[in-house]
């Protein structure tokens, strides 16, 4: 008989974000005639900006001409769209790229849930907490993550991140062999310094670790002394894969596309340790076989952001966010709510008042103001005691949202 992978069955019953919409939509059924803003799944809402669009419709329409008329594309990328990267990604800062170390993705969830096939199941990994769930989930998929025991899995080292550290994640004490960071962080909205970030770089050349660094929100850094890339730090090439989206830097959330950077240099050794092998080669050989490559439209439109003017329609955008992530902050300072984050990142990490647990919170919000948050203890046991705010919504609604807290506090 065939036989399912119980490490599946290990997983919790439902993904976070489905518990969310389930209570979501149970309240709307008690209440109809209420209208509830959600301020808590991490969408965005602007639409595509006109560069990006414009480039679309040209790419559709040369799928309608036989002469350039496109079918398979290559797994890797399109030149194209692989040297516009290295061109205003990465020059720019002092980071010498090869177009090969560069793999366009149909958005970087897959790549980072992904990415860990290409080393042994019996590795151990390392995760700051609270964090994004597909890291852990992905892990546990393979049966790499151990026992799930007191909300916590054996075999995975928990860094925890809050307010008595200020949410800077303790360099562990043992060795691990594969590090989640992501920066900015996701739920946290907190960023790390070039100094913390040199720390990491030079504990995974010491102990020949990987770090998988997830980069997707580095286009909203407003302060120039954060890195935008871990590349940024010497020696970060032998030890580190970077990922980066376009989902929220310019909107597609719904148009799929992204990149993965695995650089040349970057090695993992055999279990008898009788030979290194290039993770480079490795991931090729797996997109090959796994991926037919994201489409050629997607990457048309992903192209057309670091055109002049696509720059400057992506900065708008992304100044919008971040004004309704500055007027959330300061609407809820004044309320008394010790926020963290929204100053480089569209994410607000905000303490729940006298200590009230999470879960709890989000229903206090929901029925008091109608308002959806996410639970800080989805993201991991660190998590416990915060909700996450994002900034993705209209102003119209950060404004509404912001007031209705304001009057459900003041009754409260």
């Amino acid at each position: 008989m065939a036989l399912v992978n119980e490490h599946f069955l290990k997983l919790t019953n439902n993904y976070l974000f489905a518990d969310i919409a389930k209570k979501v939509n149970a309240f709307k059924v008690s209440h109809p005639k209420k209208r509830v803003i959600s301020l808590g799944i991490g969408d965005v809402t602007q639409p595509l900006c006109p560069a990006v669009i414009e480039a679309m419709h040209k790419a559709v329409d040369e799928m309608a001409v036989q002469a350039s008329f496109r079918g398979y594309g290559p797994e890797r990328g399109y030149d194209f769209l692989r040297e516009a990267i290295i061109k205003n990604d990465y020059a720019p800062r002092g980071i010498h790229l090869d177009p090969n170390e560069i793999f366009v993705n149909d958005g970087a969830k897959s790549d980072t849930g992904n990415i860990q096939e290409i080393v042994r199941w019996d590795n151990n990994v390392g995760v700051t907490d609270p964090i994004y769930p597909v890291y852990i989930d992905s892990n546990v998929m393979i049966g790499r993550a151990g026992i799930f025991e007191n909300g916590k899995w054996s075999n995975i080292t928990y860094m925890p991140c809050d307010d008595t550290n200020n949410f800077v994640p303790q360099i562990p004490d043992h060795r691990v062999d594969m590090i989640y960071l992501c920066y900015p962080n996701n739920p946290t909205g907190t960023v790390l310094t070039k100094e913390e970030l040199k720390k990491w770089v030079s504990y995974a050349i010491k102990n020949d670790s990987i770090i998988f660094y997830d980069a997707a929100y580095e286009a909203y850094i407003q302060d120039e002394n954060i890195p935008h890339s871990i590349y940024e730090i010497r020696g970060a090439r032998k030890v580190a894969i970077e990922f980066r989206s376009y989902s929220k830097t310019a909107g597609f959330t719904g148009v799929r596309c992204g990149y993965t950077v695995v650089p040349k240099e970057l090695t993992a050794t055999t279990l008898d340790g009788s030979e290194r092998v290039s993770l480079n080669q490795l991931w090729n050989r797996r997109q090959s076989t796994k991926f037919n490559g994201t489409s050629y439209i997607s990457q048309r439109a992903a192209e057309a952001i670091y055109t002049p003017e696509g720059k400057k329609q992506v900065k708008e955008t992304i100044d919008y966010y971040m004004t309704n992530a500055k007027i959330m902050r300061e609407s809820l300072t004044r309320l008394g709510f010790k926020v963290y984050g929204g100053e480089n990142a569209p994410y607000l990490w905000v303490k729940t008042p006298n200590n009230t647990e999470s879960w709890k919170f989000f229903e206090q919000l929901l029925y008091g103001a109608y308002v959806v948050c996410t639970p800080g203890v989805g993201f991991g046991p660190s998590g416990e005691g915060f909700i996450r705010l994002t900034a993705f919504g209209t102003r119209e609604d950060c404004k509404e949202a912001m007031q209705r807290i304001a009057d459900w506090v003041t009754q409260v």
